[in-house]
Parts: structure tokens; sequence; C-alpha cells
């Protein structure tokens, strides 16, 4: 029975405590207010539409456009270099159908190993514009949620954390979340 009173009493005496701390920092506390654009969001999805890396630079995230413009201009790059390798063989394997051999260093491949060879690049010329498309509609979308997410609060004193909530009505335990924010 005397464990039970000193814990009581030691549970009342913390929380006595803590809620006077809570009033003194109520009184120092001076709470300002954010401006939110609604329209910051669209505004850096629209500039990374028109010109991309520019929504990153909107949003003052200047490290994401080297990422943005490597993996464009690589993607490109690599589009017009297998466009370039399947203009190659494709010319060569159409001057044989000719009768013709242009390209000495081809002459050791048949027929349908160039044939092989050619679908080979275009496939990866198709993957490479793809990737092209991909990358420039990841870039809105990254523009996009880094403007949404920028204007939440994400201050210390904001909290979320699990509860357990004592039912009175049924005596049971309610597992549920609290969301917090102290002043």
């Amino acid at each position: 029975m005397s464990y039970r009173l000193l814990f009581a009493f030691l549970l009342f005496g913390i929380t006595t405590l803590s809620a006077q701390k809570t009033k003194e920092i109520i009184a120092t506390d001076s709470l300002k207010p954010v401006e939110i654009d609604p329209l910051r969001p669209a505004k850096a999805a629209f500039y990374s539409a028109i010109f991309p890396g520019m929504g990153q630079i909107y949003n003052k995230k200047y490290w994401k456009v080297p990422l943005v413009y490597g993996a464009i201009g690589t993607s490109t790059y690599l589009y017009f270099d297998n466009q370039k390798k399947y203009n190659l063989y494709r010319d060569e394997y159409k001057s044989r159908l000719e009768g013709k051999n242009t390209n000495a260093s081809l002459t050791r491949l048949t027929d349908s190993q160039l044939i092989s060879i050619q679908k080979g690049f275009q496939r990866n010329r198709d993957l490479s514009a793809l990737f092209i498309a991909g990358f420039y509609v990841l870039n809105i979308i990254d523009a996009n949620v880094d403007a949404a997410l920028s204007q939440f609060n994400v201050d210390e004193r904001l909290s979320f954390k699990p509860a357990i909530i004592k039912n009175e009505i049924s005596s049971s335990n309610d597992f549920g979340f609290a969301l917090n924010y102290s002043f």
C-alpha cells in the first residue's frame, strides 16, 4: 500500500512540476504567424515544366539542379549515341541489300547479326527517350512536392506520439495517436 502511495505522490509531483514549467514557457513564448502561399507548389511545377531545374532553384534547393541536368543530360546523350549507332548498322544493312559494302569494319558481321545489333540499339534509343520523359516529369513532381512540403510547420514543439487511453465507459484500453503542440 505504501508503494502505491509513494508512486501516486511522485506521479502527482512530476505532473505538477511539468505544469509549472509550461506556464513559464507560455509567458516567454512568442508565436509568429507564417505566411502560406497556396500557389507556391503550382509556381514551382510551372517553372520546372518551362525550364528543367528552375523549380528547384525557386525552392532554393540548388543542390538538386545538377542531379536534374545530370539525369536528363545523360539520357539525352545516350539517346543520340544509340541513334547514331543504329543509323550506322542500318545503313550498312541497306547498302548490303543493294550489293555494296560501305564500312570495312562491319564486313565480318552477317546480315542477321546486323539486324540483331540494329534492333538492340533501337531498343536502347527508345528506352533513353522514355528516361528523358521520365526524368522531366520527375523534375516537375519533385519541385511541386518540395514546394508543398516546405510550407509545413516542422517545429520541434510539435510531436506525434502513440497513446493508451483508459476508456471509462467500457473499462478497456483504447489505443491511438496524439498530436501535441507544446507552448
